[in-house]
């Protein structure tokens, strides 16, 4: 499975953003998807995850209220759509699959390449 994310940039603080992350290779329903953020000199750390139908989705508790993962399966794609932007989301973004249900923890199959989200004050 090959992952393409994008959508990242450079947003003032309370702005907004919409990732995406694109599929090919597998059948893209058959996977929970996940997507974590690294920010630099810190360990990578889970935002948010849909399940395989989309019918289930979590979101750490940091993002809660301000970010949504949603997936349409028909066109292989995850969205995140990140609202109320802070300094302290600035960081690169990665989207990754799994079989089997959603985990916090980046133990995940297949890894996209990341795309950089810049909040400014």
């Amino acid at each position: 499975v090959q992952l393409q994310a994008s959508g990242g940039g450079l947003v003032q603080a309370g702005g907004s953003l919409r990732l995406s992350c694109a599929a090919s290779g597998r059948t893209f329903s058959g996977y929970t998807v996940g997507w974590f953020r690294q920010a630099p000199g810190k360990e990578r750390e889970f935002v948010a995850a849909i399940s395989m139908s989309g019918g289930s989705t979590y979101h750490a508790d940091s993002v809660k209220g301000r970010f949504t993962i949603s997936r349409d399966n028909a066109k292989n794609t995850v969205y995140l759509q990140m609202n109320s932007l802070r300094p302290e989301d600035t960081a690169v973004y990665y989207c990754a699959l799994r079989v089997g249900p959603a985990m916090t923890a980046p133990i995940y199959d297949y890894w996209g390449q990341g795309t950089l989200v810049t909040v400014s004050s």
